[in-house]
């Protein structure tokens, strides 16, 4: 799923792709890992934003929060900017921590919320990219992927609440994947293959 700016949205992957680069809106090393690895395919050189203070979220939905970021990051900077703002919507806790995930306080205290819920207990992951030019003109790309928090971790890789997180029609978590294998079902990698889709 994709939404764009007015104007035409095949300018600007035309644009992009002349420019050859990207730069990623997060201080998260995980997250940076993930995209660098997902844009390496489309052979765009991609760039963190380490020099760069974060804006102050504040939202209430994904895409706000990455487009803020995003026109931050293009803004400051002058370049092309790619930034996420995804999160864990769990049923049983009325769709939280969702925009608030980075903030909820990690999966022991997710555990710890859910120690009454019986199994199964779904949840979904849900990941909004926002491509920000740098005059301003944004597109965003959507990825979910739906699951169930189990009752204890399983897995050392990953980050965040990945040891937690089993999706659905899979027998391990997001922790117990490889990097590759994760990036093929993940709600990131999803949104990361409707860019591809975009740019292509």
């Amino acid at each position: 799923m994709k939404k764009s700016s007015p104007l035409h949205p095949e300018i600007m992957a035309e644009e992009l792709r002349a420019w050859g680069r990207v730069t990623v809106a997060t201080h998260n090393a995980g997250k940076l890992a993930e995209l660098a690895d997902g844009l390496y395919p489309l052979g765009l050189k991609v760039a963190g934003v380490e020099e760069l203070t974060p804006p102050v979220e504040g939202h209430d939905s994904f895409e706000a929060n990455a487009l803020l970021k995003a026109r931050h990051a293009a803004t400051a900077l002058g370049v092309w900017a790619l930034a996420d703002d995804s999160g864990l919507c769990v049923d049983a806790l009325g769709g939280a921590p969702g925009v608030d995930t980075a903030d909820y306080g990690g999966w022991e205290r997710l555990l710890d919320a859910l120690k009454d819920t019986p199994a199964p207990r779904p949840a979904a992951f849900v990941c909004v990219l926002v491509l920000c030019s740098p005059d301003g003109r944004h597109i965003s790309f959507t990825g979910s992927c739906k699951g169930e928090i189990t009752v204890r971790p399983h897995g050392a890789g990953g980050f965040g609440y990945d040891p937690v997180f089993q999706p659905e029609g899979a027998l391990v978590t997001f922790a117990e994947m490889t990097r590759a294998e994760k990036q093929r079902a993940s709600h990131r990698g999803l949104a990361l293959q409707a860019f591809y889709k975009w740019l292509a």
